[in-house]
């Protein structure tokens, strides 16, 4: 832990305190302003300073709550999370005030001051923490804070944990070295760096590094007193998704696919049949447009709901099987089967499974136009709202290049494909095939309301900007 971290945490309490006591004061100023008076006449004899003496007790209670829902914990979380917590946690505090307020009123006798007290509170809390974040990450600029790491391991995992640490430097780690195995002379090397402090932090990203590499490399962290992580293996990094059951008396673990079972299906399905009827409503008028000029711009259908020789289009979706699929036709007609024969030497995925042609032209003027803002897309809602696909998911693909699939890529398919999902907003047609795999069985194995509300957000940001656009 960087002492910069740490004297972030400690100054989370005080920042915490003032927060609530301000939001206090707030609410205070509030009640007797002139267009909540007017409203409703005040009718109680309360000062200042009386509210704050019973505020500040409460606001320590409101810590401790904090404390105990992991606000004030040494390592970072995501900004939903955090904020999440700050809800829950405040509303619980609260709840404690409210039964006293409204059952007793010895605290005080206006409701109202209450009720703004926790929503201002929560507001400022969330604010003060979003400008601590802030704080941290300008000051990662001058590597304060910044994690000095080194990656052991050869293979992608490696290289994919090394070019993410180089390209976001929000992350706060720098890579000082890359090592491809863990020699004698490599210990010496990192222990020399770890006394000279030019190290905080080993990774080891091979999990097919033996029991005695790892022991070492834990061995040397302890002794040196730097951090050491390690890239999970299958089984291992399943655990946090593990049930445990017994049978005649032997434990037995099973390993859950995602967490999207049970009720968090039940809750995307909501989720989705709501999002895409507002979706459909407000994209509509484009639609509506993008339909128009497809049939001024090219003969043809407004859409590719068909392939060559009048074959229906088809999306491989959950569980493998495969459904109708359709989008606004971005292409001349009848030109599908020229990705596999004369474009073939254009593809720009050779070694992988998909097909993807570069300034294809198979593709019309409106075509290119549409898919450089992904409005050809936006048929996909009623797909969702059928339940064929997802709002957030993994892209289906098609059947013959689900068919080039290696086993480990068939977890994709656990659940339904959905229009945006992990991989569009980390780099779209950019991304290799097998990371884009890695990122969305992430997706599947990590699910929750959040990161599908986070995705969400974030999808507008990376099209207006045309990250990756195929």
């Amino acid at each position: 832990m960087k002492r910069s971290e740490l004297a972030f945490t400690l100054a989370l309490v005080p920042l915490d305190l003032l927060s609530i006591l301000a939001a206090a004061g707030a609410a205070f100023a509030l009640r007797f302003h002139p267009y909540f008076t007017a409203m409703r006449p005040v009718i109680f004899n309360l000062q200042l300073s009386s509210f704050l003496a019973v505020a500040l007790p409460v606001a320590i209670l409101w810590l401790l709550v904090f404390a105990f829902a992991g606000l004030y914990k040494t390592h970072r979380v995501r900004i939903a999370v955090e904020l999440s917590r700050i809800l829950l946690a405040s509303s619980t505090a609260m709840a404690l005030v409210f039964a006293v307020t409204f059952f007793s009123r010895t605290l005080f006798d206006s409701r109202f001051l209450a009720l703004a007290s926790w929503l201002l509170a929560i507001v400022f809390v969330a604010i003060a923490r979003l400008m601590v974040r802030g704080l941290q990450r300008s000051l990662l600029r001058f590597n304060i804070g910044t994690h000095r790491v080194a990656v052991i391991g050869k293979n992608p995992t490696a290289d994919a944990l090394v070019q993410e640490f180089n390209q976001n430097h929000r992350l706060g780690f720098r890579v000082v070295g890359r090592h491809e195995t863990v020699t004698a002379a490599l210990e010496k090397r990192l222990t020399d760096m770890a006394r000279n402090d030019q190290l905080d932090e080993i990774i080891l990203a091979d999990p097919e590094a033996s029991r005695k590499t790892r022991l070492a490399l834990l061995s040397l962290s302890d002794a040196e007193h730097i951090g050491f992580l390690y890239t999970a293996d299958l089984l291992s990094a399943a655990v946090g998704r593990a049930l445990n059951h017994t049978y005649a008396g032997v434990p037995i673990i099973e390993v859950q696919k995602t967490p999207l079972d049970g009720w968090g299906a039940i809750y995307k399905r909501l989720f989705d049949v709501a999002g895409s009827l507002m979706l459909i409503i407000l994209s509509s008028p484009i639609m509506l447009a993008a339909a128009i000029a497809i049939k001024l711009d090219s003969k043809g259908p407004i859409l590719f709901s068909t392939v060559d020789k009048n074959m229906p289009s088809m999306r491989i979706g959950q569980h493998g099987k495969p459904f109708r699929y359709f989008k606004f036709r971005s292409m001349r007609p009848g030109t599908h089967a020229m990705r596999y024969h004369e474009l073939a030497d254009q593809d720009t995925r050779k070694g992988s499974p998909l097909v993807k042609i570069k300034n294809d032209p198979r593709v019309t003027r409106v075509g290119r136009f549409m898919r450089m803002f992904s409005i050809d897309e936006l048929p996909e809602f009623f797909l969702v709202l059928a339940g064929r696909m997802s709002l957030v998911g993994p892209r289906p693909h098609l059947p013959e290049e689900v068919e080039h699939y290696r086993p480990e890529h068939r977890k994709v398919h656990t659940i339904k494909p959905g229009i945006t999902g992990m991989a569009q907003i980390s780099g779209r047609a950019e991304l290799a095939f097998e990371e884009e795999v890695r990122l969305d069985t992430y997706y599947i194995e990590h699910w929750s309301p959040w990161l599908d509300l986070y995705i969400l957000l974030k999808t507008p940001l990376v099209v207006l900007f045309r990250k990756g656009a195929s």
